[in-house]
This record gives structure tokens, C-alpha cells and sequence, in this order.
């Protein structure tokens, strides 16, 4: 069975599947043009490609680098996105309720704990474009948020690649290879999901508190109560 037929309804990236096998140099570029963009779903055709890697089909060397550079250069330029657009970015996030709570309290949080948060963040639905605006608005080095964001691409390249060549070494049939490797990604999705909806109301109560603070009386020269703004 054509692996193109079975993954092609999954998501809009998925017809080209097929065209990755043979090791055509094109399919390692077809690798990186789906994986620069960020929110662009491409896992079918990562996972397909560990396939292909593990059948020898594909070089594990090239579909790694071409994966991992590409969502690297993907990741500057979104950080530099949020650097040119700077305080619209982080005004126009504040307008979108809890996803405006969640760009708030990132840019606060990659300030605080750099590269380790530019890491992790990258893991959260939503959190590579989220994670690199917030990081460039917030006036976050590039340098430091390159050499973070380069280890956060090869670890989400090595999962992302890695469940399909696993899929690929334990079984010849690609149907149950394609589909052990999905379901894997699935599992890890759904954890991500629940760690974004947890750091979601982290982020909501810290913006409270936060608002709070700044409306405590503060007693004034006269020795009347006054409201600090």
C-alpha cells in the first residue's frame, strides 16, 4: 500500500509524502519548506521520512540537518519579527484574552531564565511562534536565543524524525511503522497540550497577582490613602 494514500487526509502537508521516497534531493528540500513556516503541520512528513530513513531509503544525516536548519531559520526570523514589531506585538497579543496572559508572562519568563525557557518553550502548542515573538518584543538577545532555539530544534528533530525510525526498525510494514510513529506523536501532543493549559493558568494567575500589586494604597505625603497606578 502506497504510504501517500494512507496519511494524506491527516493534514495538509501530507500528500507529498509519497514523493519523499527514492532519496531525491528535492525531498529533503520538500523537508525544509514545510518545516520553515511555523503552525504549518508537517508531522506525517516527518515521521514518514524516519520511515523511509530507517528502510535506507532516505539519509537520517541529511533529513536531520534539513529539518532541524530550516526550523532554526524559521525561528530567527520570528524573533525578529517580534523585535521589529516590539511593544504592537506584545499590545496586540494583550487584546487575545488567555493567549495575550500567555505572551505576557513568557516575556517576562525568557528574561528571567533565558535560554533554558527558550528551550522548553518550544515544546508548548503554539510555543515556537508564541516563544520566539515574545522572546524578540521583549528585547531578548538574538545570539542568546539562537544558541537555545539550535538546541531546541535538534531535540524536536530527533523526536519528531526519531518515532518514525523506530516505527521503521521494529516493523517492515509501513502502514504499522507510519502508524506506530503517529501515535507516538500523538501521545507526546496530547502531554504538550496539557503542560500549555497548565502553564495557561500559571501565566493568568501571575498576570493577576501582577495587576494586583500595582493597584496596592499607598499612603500619601498629606498621610491620606492614595491608589498607585
Amino acid at each position: 500500500m502506497d504510504i501517500n494514500a494512507i496519511v494524506t487526509w491527516l493534514d495538509v502537508t501530507s500528500g507529498l509524502a509519497g514523493n519523499l521516497s527514492g532519496a531525491a534531493c528535492w525531498a529533503y528540500a520538500i523537508l525544509a519548506i514545510t518545516t520553515l513556516p511555523p503552525l504549518l503541520p508537517n508531522n506525517v512528513l516527518l515521521v514518514t521520512s524516519g520511515v523511509l530513513a530507517a528502510r535506507g531509503e532516505m539519509s537520517i544525516v541529511l533529513v536531520v540537518l534539513s529539518v532541524a536548519g530550516s526550523a532554526l531559520l524559521g525561528d530567527l526570523l520570528i524573533h525578529r519579527c517580534g523585535r521589529f514589531l516590539g511593544d504592537r506585538a506584545r499590545l496586540g497579543a494583550v487584546t487575545r484574552g488567555r493567549r495575550g496572559e500567555l505572551f505576557e508572562w513568557m516575556s517576562g519568563q525568557v528574561r528571567r531564565r533565558g535560554i533554558p525557557f527558550v528551550v522548553g518553550v518550544r515544546f508548548l502548542p503554539s510555543g515556537r511562534l508564541l516563544g520566539g515573538l515574545s522572546a524578540g518584543a521583549a528585547g531578548y538577545p538574538l545570539g542568546r536565543f539562537a544558541s537555545g532555539a539550535a538546541l531546541a530544534e535538534l531535540i524536536w528533530t530527533a523526536y519528531s524524525v526519531g518515532v518514525g525510525y523506530f516505527g521503521g526498525a521494529i516493523s517492515d510494514d509501513p502502514v504499522h511503522s507510519v502508524a506506530l510513529g503517529l501515535g507516538l506523536s500523538l501521545v507526546v501532543g496530547v502531554a504538550a497540550s496539557l503542560a500549555q493549559r497548565r502553564t495557561g493558568r500559571r501565566a493568568g494567575r501571575s498576570t493577576v497577582r501582577h495587576t494586583a500589586g500595582l493597584a496596592l494604597p499607598v499612603p500619601s505625603a498629606a498621610g491620606n490613602v492614595s491608589k498607585e497606578v
